[in-house]
């Protein structure tokens, strides 16, 4: 490898997705977060005193008659304690295993000097737009249209948040403070995850299309690709922080409107469904030329299968006449028994590059957030009672 691939490798694995854009650049004149270093307590508490503390301070200054309320209401918790402080974590979270993947693929020649070059220019391409003022700016916009159009279907009379019903819904002060400030600092969060999400997405996209050095007998069963497996993961921070507000929603329903996790069903298989496709979706790029190499090893590597065989057959089955004793320590034997297991390894070749590992931290992200609806319709103590009497 020459010394320009090597330093052009080397810029590529010291890149971020995430270190970028102007929220990022405004954190750090504020002293927020230093280039290697995420201050992820200062920024969660006040993240939490811009958006949480407030609600507390108007409630129980104008509206004293609905503290209690608030202190009841776990949408918020979910909202701003839980899902915020996921959502701040998850950026350092995907940030290293996006440096590790990218490092990943300079240490094992992945590409050769073509792909190398393209995957250069892709990468610019992608600080470029991490770095635009575009992107953070469409995302506000559709955060405050959003809010602008759907807030009146998102509040209802909890005394804390508002009064009346209907079209004469009157929003408290801090109900008010919520649908400005507090709700819109969770979702422009989780609208710039996906969005860096999205930068991920197409560079795994732009690497799939590369002559990838890719061997079917790899022991990691994925042809070498199944470091990417990792990445699977990246996105359970976001999905847990969805996830929670989505569960918050539903337990205040089934506590306080009647409704019953049954009603919840359609919704929850397409949550699922969505959370799978967005969180495994680059990988499914890569199905393609996993599946194709699987096919090919396993006619190349059937070939020398055949003659190898043939030729031990011959020898050590139908001549073995007065050879017998040299059996043991022929080396036909030893290099049969190397090649079946890497026929074997070939046969159990996985076309997505992702392990079970990734893939259960992913369903924790989804069922985790959703204890609560699911406590709500079935006590805790309900649960824990069954549980002692079917172990009798």
């Amino acid at each position: 490898m020459d010394i320009k691939t090597n330093s052009s490798l080397t810029a590529a694995a010291d890149v971020s997705f995430i270190r970028g854009g102007p929220f990022y650049r405004a954190q750090q004149a504020l002293r927020l977060v230093h280039p290697n270093k995420w201050n992820l307590s200062r920024r969660i508490i006040l993240l939490i005193a811009i958006s949480w503390l407030p609600l507390l301070v108007l409630t129980a200054t104008l509206n004293p008659a609905g503290f209690l309320s608030l202190i009841r209401e776990y949408r918020i918790y979910a909202r701003l304690l839980i899902a915020v402080p996921v959502l701040l974590i998850g950026e350092n979270f995907m940030d290293s295993r996006f440096r590790l993947v990218i490092g990943h693929i300079r240490q094992v020649g992945l590409l050769d000097s073509s792909g190398l070059a393209h995957m250069d220019g892709v990468i610019a391409r992608l600080i470029r737009l991490r770095d635009a003022f575009l992107p953070e700016l469409i995302v506000l916009v559709l955060l405050v249209v959003h809010t602008a159009l759907s807030y009146r279907g998102l509040v209802d009379a909890t005394p804390w948040l508002g009064q009346g019903a209907g079209a004469e819904l009157h929003l408290t002060v801090a109900g008010w403070y919520a649908v400005v400030v507090s709700a819109p600092i969770f979702q422009f969060l989780l609208g710039l995850g996906l969005w860096r999400w999205l930068l991920w997405t197409y560079f795994a996209f732009q690497l799939s299309r590369q002559n990838l050095k890719l061997v079917a007998t790899h022991p990691d069963g994925h042809g070498g690709l199944g470091f990417l497996g990792l990445t699977a993961a990246a996105f359970a921070p976001l999905a847990f922080a969805v996830n929670a507000v989505i569960g918050a929603t539903w337990q205040n329903r089934i506590l306080y409107h009647g409704a019953h996790l049954a009603d919840f069903k359609f919704q929850a298989i397409v949550l699922v469904v969505i959370i799978g496709l967005v969180a495994l979706g680059p990988l499914v790029f890569f199905v393609p030329r996993l599946a194709a190499l699987r096919r090919r090893g396993i006619l190349e590597y059937g070939i020398l299968g055949q003659l190898h065989s043939v030729e031990f057959d011959e020898k050590w089955i139908h001549h073995r006449a007065g050879h017998e004793a040299e059996f043991l320590q022929a080396p036909e034997s030893s290099t049969l028994a190397d090649f079946g297991r890497s026929y074997e390894t070939i046969q159990e070749l996985k076309a997505f590059p992702a392990d079970r590992g990734a893939l259960y931290g992913l369903a924790a992200s989804v069922v985790i957030p959703m204890l609560p609806p699911i406590l709500a319709q079935v006590p805790l103590a309900v649960v824990l009672k069954d549980l002692l009497e079917a172990a009798r």
